[in-house]
């Protein structure tokens, strides 16, 4: 594995909707290719003191995905490692042109079902605070998913264990770096 994180001259962000994988797994990946991890909403946190969903709800969802932006923009300035993004970062046109530019960028796609259940275990996501968040994300899930095919590799994950979609994103990566 060292050698694919040898070849890798640019950061692996994985896009994608809540409750996906992308930090879970985002933190096995950085793990077995040897490279830092930095999840985008943990930085958030840092730089303002609370968590981004505190963030989202005080300032609201337009001046939150401005700071988003320029966080990311730091980000990927940085030198190559894993970053997971929050769902709604690679909507952003500007956001996902730079990260599509700077970045190897990698969509976890998961079936609305398994995401219903993972974002169900914890009530930190602003956007599912309605009467049915499963048909919030199927909303979202439709509406994002032009966005989400611009990434530059589609990596689909569900029931399986994280460790296999590690193992299918590295072989991806190494496919995309042979192109």
């Amino acid at each position: 594995m060292e050698k694919l994180s040898d070849r890798l001259d640019r950061p692996i962000v994985l896009v994608g909707l809540m409750g996906a994988g992308k930090s879970t797994v985002g933190r096995r990946l950085a793990k077995r290719l040897n490279l830092p991890f930095v999840d985008s909403d943990s930085a958030i946190e840092d730089a303002a003191g609370f968590s981004a969903a505190e963030v989202f709800e005080r300032f609201g969802e337009r001046d939150f995905r401005d700071g988003e932006r320029r966080l990311v923009a730091r980000l990927v300035d940085g030198s190559v490692g894993i970053i997971a993004t929050g769902g709604g970062a690679f909507v952003d046109p500007t956001t996902r042109q730079l990260l599509n530019e700077r970045a190897i960028t990698v969509w976890l796609d998961a079936p609305v079902e398994v995401l219903s259940e993972r974002t169900a275990r914890r009530d930190t996501r602003p956007l599912l605070r309605t009467a049915d968040p499963k048909a919030t994300l199927e909303t979202l899930a439709e509406q994002r998913r032009s966005s989400y095919a611009e990434a530059h590799i589609h990596v689909r994950s569900g029931r399986g264990g994280h460790n296999e979609v590690v193992e299918r994103i590295i072989a991806a990566v190494a496919e995309h770096l042979d192109r």
